[in-house]
């Protein structure tokens, strides 16, 4: 039993790995590149990154927010039929 809870942790990690990647990475590129420029200029104003950041962000879940609860729908349906194993042993 204790294997199969290991596993089903990792596997939830993978998974939320999976899903809060892509906002992560892109907004992580968008805040490097906007403090680049502004390193380059000389602007040091913190709000210029903020509108940026959360535009990154909002297309992004549009673009993979339908994989992402797909994604979601399989480990949960994984999950509910593991819980009778579960539950036996």
């Amino acid at each position: 039993m204790n294997d199969q809870v290991v596993q089903i942790v990792a596997e939830a990690l993978i998974t939320a790995t999976k899903i809060a990647g892509p906002v992560l990475i892109g907004t992580l590129v968008i805040g490097l590149l906007l403090s680049i420029v502004q390193s380059a200029t000389q602007v040091q104003e913190q709000t210029l990154t903020f509108l940026p950041k959360l535009f990154v962000a909002a297309l992004l879940l549009v673009i993979t927010g339908a994989w992402a609860l797909r994604t979601l729908e399989g480990f949960t349906r994984e999950l509910f039929t593991l819980v009778p194993s579960l539950i036996n042993s």
